[in-house]
């Protein structure tokens, strides 16, 4: 009973801190993947085939390479709230841009200059995370926040296709790219705090609560005198998160960045009608994201957890395709559980990324891990386009691809079963299922 009424002195920060880094990564994530909704009017406009447009919608993640471990670091040893911040106002000049650009080689410049601009801010906000949750509500803190993925392809998917039924990609990315600015930059300097005691809304109590939890986790860890920056770079554990994450983002982006095109290929319908259809598998992987969280913090078992997503993801991703336009509601149904699969994972999955390095690199290595990973974001739409070109505009083939790589990524997971997986007495779990946490 004591440690229910301790939870329930801790809710604050559920309620006012993650909210205010999902709405902040919507707008990101939205900024970076809208370009799925402007392939047709790029195409058009610029000449460019579908191995080019899946490089434009790629080349982001190149740039997107740059700051991941900086950004990291300063997160940890300077200020997430700051680092943040600064690069929210320069990639809304730069997502503003892409409706300015006449031709190939400049939409490749911007879209690269997005990703070094947006580069950092998700290690940033893994770290500012880790300040405010202990080990044990880690999982759900960071699947509650990664909802913003979900949410985010919710609101661009329906927005993105209401924009271009009166409009063009030009005024999509134009629109969209003012939100940094009337959005996410105001909230994001007023209501972030970098930790519990910079908080002025955060009650004694509840500070109390989170310290305490943090300082217990820092003592059951092992120590690790002297740490650099160079342990992350020799650290098998590092490297294997790393290529989970890449095969990873190879399903979820080549996913993601197609989806439109394979909506509307299974429903023909307009580009509103596609818009709310591909709405749809994000609200399935909301629901998804949340209760694999829930209950990989409840076991402890990260890796399963992972794996149980990728294959579920993987399988449901073929059967989708495969079914076609002969069956599109059997279709939609089983590609919005694909999507379900292939956003399940980020709890448990960063969960025990964070269990992976002393507290001092953590950040560093997460960076890295995104940083290198995230290169599955131009590896999947690029191969996805490819495929499509030499199979006469099939995605049968790039769903084949992109299933192989998220069972690969779950099977590698599970490889770090001692490194990432956080023991948990029988006792904890049997009670940990008999009240609701935060």
């Amino acid at each position: 009973m004591a440690g229910v009424v301790r939870e329930a002195v801790g809710r604050k920060r559920w309620t006012r801190l993650i909210p205010v880094a999902i709405i902040v990564y919507i707008i990101s994530f939205m900024d970076r993947t809208n370009i799925g909704f402007a392939l047709g009017g790029l195409q058009k406009d610029l000449g460019i085939d579908a191995a080019q447009q899946g490089l434009a919608a790629g080349i982001f993640f190149i740039g997107y390479l740059t700051l991941q471990i900086p950004g990291g670091h300063l997160a940890e040893r300077w200020s997430a709230k700051k680092f943040v911040g600064i690069m929210v106002l320069v990639w809304g000049l730069l997502a503003v841009a892409t409706g300015f650009v006449q031709n190939f080689g400049q939409l490749l410049v911007v879209r690269f200059l997005l990703g070094v601009a947006e580069a950092g801010i998700w290690p940033a906000i893994l770290v500012l995370i880790s300040h405010w949750f202990p080990a044990a509500e880690r999982a759900r803190a960071y699947a509650f926040w990664m909802m913003n993925i979900a949410i985010a392809s919710i609101i661009t998917a329906p927005l993105s296709g209401w924009i271009l039924s009166f409009s063009d990609w030009r005024w999509l990315f134009i629109i969209e790219g003012l939100f940094p600015f009337v959005i996410a930059a105001p909230i994001w300097w007023l209501l972030i705090s970098d930790r519990p005691r910079d908080a002025k809304w955060c009650s004694p109590e509840e500070r109390a609560f989170i310290e305490e939890g943090l300082a217990a986790d820092q003592a059951a860890a092992p120590v690790h005198e002297h740490v650099s920056i160079k342990h992350v770079f020799s650290n098998s554990a590092v490297w294997r998160l790393t290529l989970v994450y890449f095969l990873i983002q190879i399903g979820f982006y080549g996913l993601n960045i197609w989806l439109p095109k394979v909506v509307k290929t299974i429903t023909s319908g307009s580009a509103l009608e596609v818009g709310f259809v591909t709405a749809i598998p994000y609200v399935l992987a909301m629901v998804a994201l949340w209760y694999n969280a829930k209950g990989a913090d409840r076991s402890g078992r990260y890796s399963t957890h992972v794996l149980l997503s990728m294959a579920i993801g993987a399988v449901a991703l073929v059967i989708s395709v495969a079914t076609g336009s002969a069956m599109p509601i059997l279709a939609v149904a089983f590609i919005s559980i694909a999507m379900a699969g292939a956003l399940a994972y980020d709890g448990p999955f960063w969960a025990s990324a964070s269990r992976a390095m002393p507290v001092m690199v953590a950040g560093s290595a997460m960076g890295l891990i995104n940083a290198v990973g995230n290169l599955g974001g131009f590896v999947g739409p690029y191969v996805g386009g490819f495929l499509q070109d030499v199979t006469n505009g099939s995605f049968l083939a790039a769903s084949v691809f992109l299933a192989a790589c998220l069972l690969a990524a779950g099977l590698v997971m599970l490889t770090l079963r001692k490194t990432g997986d956080r023991p948990v007495p029988k006792e904890s779990r049997v009670a940990g299922s008999s009240h609701r946490i935060a």
